[in-house]
């Protein structure tokens, strides 16, 4: 009698145990033995370009103040850096813009201007991310942006647009490039003024959740 005894509480510690272990399973895992923190950190993981992403910066600047946003973005997110050189410089007179003959207001005056570029970007199938920037001309991105992004293939890449200004919004001055990359993925721009602080630019770069 006790040696049954013995046996039926040995069988009820056995069952108890099993019990036990079963409970410290993940309640639904979609039966991946992996841990359950995985799950959580693609839950709020941005949907954004995955990190390790090959970067350009691509940039026109009549004035030097667009390439001084440039060398500070291709610095902070240590991507490749590439000036839109126009084949004809522009000159002090071209950028008149009270002048309806000078040549940076005939230019913006005709939709079908396409200024030309002196060099290209090597390989820019090696790029994910493409940054492209230019000063605000008339509340839009000068022609010679227009040439840079038809030169090239962007499919499936993503860019982003950025601008200079004294005092004009980044608006709706990607309008027109968004429309000649096609099949690119576009995020949205931003304007900065003259001067702006390494700080300032990287803070909007590190938002987008590309690096």
């Amino acid at each position: 009698m006790k040696r049954l005894t013995a046996v039926f509480l040995a069988i009820v510690m056995v069952l108890s145990l099993a019990a036990c272990t079963g409970g410290n399973e993940p309640a639904d895992n979609g039966g991946n033995t992996e841990p359950s923190q995985s799950h959580t950190e693609e839950a709020i993981a941005p949907n954004t370009t995955p990190a390790g992403s090959k970067i350009l910066v691509a940039y026109f600047s009549a004035t030097n103040n667009t390439e001084g946003v440039a060398q500070q973005l291709a610095n902070g997110l240590g991507a490749d850096l590439y000036e839109i050189t126009p084949e004809k410089p522009y000159t002090d007179e071209d950028l008149a813009y009270g002048n309806s003959n000078s040549r940076s207001s005939v230019e913006m005056n005709d939709p079908a201007a396409r200024p030309a570029i002196s060099g290209s970007v090597e390989n820019m199938e090696q790029y994910d991310v493409v940054f492209i920037g230019y000063p605000i001309w008339w509340g839009e991105a000068p022609q010679i942006i227009s040439t840079f992004i038809e030169s090239y293939d962007f499919s499936g890449k993503t860019i982003v647009a950025f601008c200079t200004s004294a005092s004009s919004g980044f608006g709706n001055s990607d309008s027109a490039l968004r429309s000649a990359a096609k099949g690119a993925k576009w995020l949205d721009g931003h304007r900065f003024a003259a001067g702006a602080s390494a700080d300032e630019v990287m803070a909007w770069a590190n938002g987008l959740g590309i690096n």
